[in-house]
């Protein structure tokens, strides 16, 4: 039952992702060293999401 209630970790995965692209093309713009750093760390996370078979 309470599983229901409880996020996967692919879905907690892929909005951390989201939330490191959408920061990276704000940075991209005032600090591009900045956005790499977001952008290197969002690739990690996909490829977690990768490994975990989230992704089809």
């Amino acid at each position: 039952m309470l599983r229901f209630f409880k996020k996967s970790n692919v879905s907690s995965l892929q909005k951390q992702y989201d939330r490191l692209m959408h920061e990276a093309y704000i940075l991209s713009k005032a600090n591009p060293a900045e956005s790499m750093e977001r952008q290197k760390q969002a690739l990690e996370i996909q490829r977690k999401i990768v490994a975990k078979g989230g992704i089809q």
